[in-house]
């Protein structure tokens, strides 16, 4: 019975590590903002640092986790690396989030963050 015990503890960790992993590249305000903008169409490095106000070490510092992961593809073109969403991955994902917050979340309102903002 132990080994069965055991292999159910090494799914579980591993389960937990993939989803840490995971959830954990997409837990960041900077990535989240860059996975929004190449919602709206692919962008290289100097497009994104533009319409997000931030410098060009952080955009690429948090376009690296997401293209390792494979969240975002990137191609060149010239000289210019070109950032696009993986929609495959992110649109389902996505999804679920706005359908679970709108069905058990009012709307994202009793999120803790959100509503931590709301208090101060």
């Amino acid at each position: 019975m132990k080994i069965v015990s055991d292999k159910v503890s090494g799914v579980k960790k591993r389960f937990t590590n993939l989803c840490y992993g995971f959830f954990s590249t997409l837990a960041n305000p900077t990535r989240l903002a860059i996975i929004e903008k190449l919602d709206e169409g692919p962008m290289n490095v100097t497009g994104l640092v533009n319409t997000l106000g931030q410098e060009q070490s952080m955009v690429s510092h948090n376009l690296r986790p997401l293209v390792r992961c494979k969240l975002v593809n990137v191609r060149r073109e010239g000289k210019q690396r070109v950032y696009s969403l993986n929609h495959e991955t992110l649109d389902p994902i996505v999804k679920s989030v706005e359908l679970h917050a709108e069905k058990f979340c009012e709307g994202g309102a009793n999120c803790p963050l959100k509503a931590k903002s709301e208090a101060s």
